[in-house]
């Protein structure tokens, strides 16, 4: 007999797939494991024909019982249960447990169409042969700017010209956990809890002691005013009655 084509359906899947009717019912089993992910033993195998019941696909001694004992059609559904609960089910779904391959540095690094290559032949970043002066310079830059502004520790200022953000500068200077961040970065202690962190960062702490309430902020310093700006009074708009 020829293959017959077949929709094969479980909770994972639903494709099409060509049957042999000479296969066992063992055989069917081994080759629908691939497919759908269940062991041969967790399988319930049913046929479904239009206007007909659902056919179950079982024996006693499946290595003896062939497909073609059953009423095979073009395009009928063969539908696979798996009877394994829920959490001993892998989730096909989630790349989460996958692991992840990494390739080796030595190896990237001999590719010739990766970013890498692709950074070394236009002398990007850490390849540009005057990337260290580029660095001094921005560095310069922001000293110079902390200085223009009178930023220092202990002013009164306002971030982000956001007058709901003023507080105390408590720090100046560099601030090693910020990926690319060099230079000098202004940390700022904000009277209201709308900042970012309690004064530390990946560890380190850069002022102020350990709080579960965040009014800190770092900053470059263009977004720092410095500047009479006292604490807000929520009542200071309302008319007097």
């Amino acid at each position: 007999m020829a293959d017959v084509p077949l929709i094969v359906i479980s909770d994972t899947t639903s494709s099409e797939r060509r049957i042999t009717p000479s296969w066992s019912i063992a055989q069917l089993k081994k080759k629908l494991e691939p497919i759908t992910g269940i062991p041969p033993p967790c399988q319930i195998i049913s046929l479904k024909i239009k206007s007909h019941d659902s056919i179950p696909i079982e024996a006693a001694d499946e290595e003896s019982v062939y497909l073609q004992a059953y009423p095979l059609q073009p395009y009928a559904e063969l539908h696979i249960v798996d009877t394994r609960p829920p959490s001993a089910r892998p989730n096909f779904s989630s790349a989460a447990d996958v692991e992840k391959y990494v390739m080796p540095e030595e190896e990237y690094e001999k590719k010739s169409d990766s970013v890498l290559a692709w950074k070394k032949a236009q002398k990007l970043g850490r390849f540009d042969p005057n990337a260290p002066s580029h660095e001094q310079a921005k560095i310069v830059a922001i000293a110079q700017e902390i200085e223009a502004r009178g930023i220092a520790v202990g002013k009164r200022c306002r971030v982000g010209q956001d007058d709901t953000k003023r507080g105390v500068v408590k720090y100046v200077g560099e601030v090693k956990e910020i990926p690319g961040g060099m230079g000098s970065w202004v940390g700022v202690e904000l009277d209201e809890p709308v900042g970012k962190n309690d004064g530390s960062i990946g560890g380190t702490r850069y002022w102020g002691e350990p709080s579960q309430v965040k009014r800190g902020v770092l900053v470059r310093p263009e977004r720092v005013e410095v500047g009479d700006w006292p604490v807000m009074d929520d009542l200071e708009d309302m008319e007097e009655i």
